[in-house]
């Protein structure tokens, strides 16, 4: 009994001594076998196996190939989105349409934290305006929507996508902060104003310092005991953000719910099987599937019977959601994408990922490497990267890619590039700035809406279909939601 104990201790000593010295081990590093995570072999730090906390409002988006573009007839005959197969990353994207509560919360945050800047607080206004129509009576809504108890589970409307991103940053910056908070690595600071507010690119580079919390976190570095969060402890969650047209229109689709074993069972035209728009499922047959005009003159149907059951908006949660979980992708609200838009986008991008609308940019610093300029809500401020910038890099040649292939002269890198003018050289004169019979609404300010609206005819609902805006302006009929990038592998851990 001896004997065999003692090569039983052996053969335990030898397991030990193979699991701490590389081989793939948690423990210790196989390039150098120095230890992980020990304040002996100098507190390097690895954290494996991570998995991407969900972020609040938000549902997995698994991504994957699908065909892109559009599905019905092209009856605007503008051939702006014809099919082509793309491969979209997995992602995360809000629930819902964000909120007319959402956004109050957003204002009131900055109303009590800008209190000696008033102008960034009307900067995020909505524009209420927008519900006023020459011949139509719609002075209650312009007065009661965004603010009424009545309408706070109802989509915002009224803000562009200037403010739309604001508020993707702002809600990153929250989000990130009570991570902190509940893990007590800092306390809950109301007293914060003007710049002095939590931001979490800043405080990233040692910019903002807050309140240390009961549980700071530790340094394994054997000269420093406590340390601030760095990237890489996956603790806070990448941004919140616009999604892009591919992932908009691919979550929209919902095609994760018609597939067996990588087999299409049936391409849709909507956000549901079938190519008719109302509920064909018994007890709710006949029913509409979205919120959108089913005719001249008909936005809700007759009295004793309202079959979509909105004059205008309805509550973000109404109908049932597709097959991601996702509400109201077709009807009720259009909704902001982040590209830039072209109408021959489709023969340009990428496969993977597609995407117009990079400007690569730069930080601000000084001479010892600290951010020297931020906006007004405190966030780093980014300048365009230069020709200079631009020399020292070896991936890609120009900082500015919305017009990507698309007639000006640095994007094309054409033999006669240097004969063009500064004043040729821009998108207005490309094309001919300007409304009238020469002229064209597209810019470098044109940015891609989807989805359909309350207004709209049921056309519109096809996720392929794509129209623009000036991303200064805004319409009671177009909202959004945001969307987050899913780092790792493509698949969640159930």
């Amino acid at each position: 009994m001896r004997f065999k104990s003692s090569l039983l201790l052996v053969a335990l000593a030898v397991a030990v001594v193979m699991s701490s010295c590389g081989g793939g081990s948690k423990q210790s590093s196989p390039v150098t076998g120095w230890a992980y995570n020990n304040a002996d072999y100098g507190g390097f730090e690895y954290k494996d196996q991570y998995e991407q906390e969900k972020g609040p409002g938000l549902v997995f988006v698994e991504g994957g190939t699908f065909i892109m573009g559009q599905t019905d007839e092209d009856v605007m005959r503008e051939w702006n989105n014809s099919p082509r197969r793309v491969t979209v990353p997995s992602f995360y994207m809000d629930e819902t349409e964000v909120r007319n509560v959402d956004y109050r919360e957003y204002l009131y945050w900055i109303n009590s934290v800008f209190i000696d800047f008033p102008e960034v607080y009307r900067k995020a206004l909505p524009d209420t305006l927008v519900w006023r129509r020459p011949m139509a009576y719609n002075e209650p809504l312009v007065e009661n929507y965004l603010r009424h108890p009545a309408y706070s589970d109802y989509p915002v409307v009224g803000v562009n996508w200037l403010q739309a991103n604001d508020f993707c940053s702002w809600r990153t910056d929250r989000v990130n902060e009570m991570i902190l908070v509940e893990k007590g690595i800092l306390e809950l600071n109301l007293q914060q104003l003007g710049e002095d507010n939590f931001n979490t690119e800043a405080y990233l580079l040692g910019q903002y310092d807050g309140v240390e919390g009961r549980r700071p976190m530790r340094d394994l570095n054997p000269d420093r005991e406590y340390r601030r969060v760095r990237s890489d402890d996956g603790i806070l969650l990448p941004r919140y953000r616009l999604p892009t047209e591919a992932e908009w229109e691919y979550a929209a689709m919902g095609l994760v719910g018609n597939s067996y074993d990588e087999r299409l069972t049936n391409r849709r035209i909507y956000p549901w099987d079938g190519h008719i728009l109302r509920n064909p499922h018994k007890g709710e047959r006949g029913r509409m599937m979205a919120n959108f005009v089913r005719g001249s003159g008909d936005y809700m149907g007759m009295a004793g019977s309202l079959n979509d059951g909105g004059d205008i908006t309805v509550p973000v949660k109404s109908y049932y959601p597709n097959d991601y979980g996702l509400y109201c992708m077709a009807g009720n609200v259009n909704e902001w994408v982040a590209d830039v838009y072209r109408p021959l986008t489709f023969q340009d991008t990428e496969e993977f990922s597609p995407f117009r609308g990079n400007v690569f940019e730069t930080k601000v610093l000084d001479e010892e490497g600290m951010v020297v300029d931020k906006d007004e809500f405190g966030r780093i401020r980014y300048r365009e990267e230069t020709d200079e910038d631009i020399l020292n890099r070896a991936n890609y040649r120009t900082a500015d890619n919305r017009n990507f292939r698309d007639g000006d002269p640095i994007s094309n890198i054409s033999a006669i590039a240097g004969d063009w003018t500064e004043e040729e050289a821009n998108t207005a004169s490309m094309y001919s700035g300007g409304t009238g019979p020469m002229g064209s609404l597209v810019s470098d300010r044109s940015r891609v809406y989807k989805g359909g609206g309350w207004r709209d005819r049921a056309y519109w609902l096809s996720p392929g279909t794509r129209r623009f805006l000036d991303e200064r302006e805004s319409r009671d009929d177009l909202g959004f939601r945001c969307a987050m990038t899913r780092v790792g592998r493509p698949t969640a851990s159930k």
